[in-house]
């Protein structure tokens, strides 16, 4: 199978998970009869936190481990969730992520030790598609959720530092998002989130993984693949509800 139809195969795979979540939201909240009407209203959460970001590269000759590190970044937004019973919901909504990784590498030139740190800076606009189930634990709740999530990346920054004998030079520019030949980075993004968390009243405490699925590397030669990795802390204010 070629990488464009193991591609095509992944994007309808998604879509089928997404379509599933909406249409089983949609028939059990037409045949669902709770108790409590008020818990069928649907919630929303403000939420915002940290991402410990990395990128999962990839060639034919292996993964590339040396000299890669995580950053961190911020992500914030909004969500909403819709009921199917007291314990089951699907959430989904909008949410500004960053992304990216980082390197640094040092090399002796000419008797001159050669240092290079450079920073990657991605900033996404993500759609998550998520199931979520409750677990009352006394006046709070635990909650799970995992589902497909779907990203389009804005805008992205590089940043480097090179310190040469003792002297240290900074560049920067913008990085170029798409699918041509001058881009660095594609802009489609996709994947899998899966987390965990608390609600105590009205505040949500929780972790959540991007597993990303999609080559956003726009250089494939020698088989070279780039894929986004995502650990997020976020703490959210539910609101919406009776």
């Amino acid at each position: 199978m070629s990488r464009k139809d193991k591609k095509n195969k992944m994007i309808k795979y998604l879509a089928f998970i997404s379509f599933a979540l909406v249409t089983t939201v949609a028939i059990a909240q037409s045949n669902s009869k709770l108790e409590d009407k008020k818990n069928a209203r649907i919630s929303y959460v403000i939420k915002g936190g940290l991402n410990l970001s990395s990128m999962l590269i990839k060639s034919d000759e292996g993964t590339r481990n040396e000299g890669l590190n995580s950053k961190t970044g911020l992500h914030f937004g909004m969500t909403a969730e819709c009921p199917v019973s007291e314990s089951v919901a699907f959430e989904t909504g909008l949410l500004l992520s960053g992304k990216g990784f980082k390197t640094n590498s040092k090399d002796l030139i000419n008797g001159d030790i050669y240092e290079s740190n450079s920073t990657y800076n991605l900033l996404y606009l993500e759609i998550p598609l998520t199931a979520k189930t409750y677990f009352k634990v006394g006046q709070s709740k635990i909650f799970g959720g995992i589902g497909p999530y779907i990203g389009l990346g804005l805008s992205g920054k590089w940043k480097d530092e090179s310190i040469i004998s003792g002297k240290t030079e900074s560049h920067e520019h913008a990085i170029n998002l798409g699918s041509g030949t001058a881009d660095e980075f594609k802009r489609l993004d996709y994947g899998l989130t899966a987390g965990a968390g608390i609600e105590i009243s009205s505040i949500q405490i929780g972790m959540t993984y991007n597993l990303g699925f999609a080559n956003i590397s726009t250089f494939t030669d020698n088989g070279v693949k780039k894929k986004n990795r995502v650990l997020g802390l976020s703490v959210g204010y539910k609101f919406g509800r009776n």
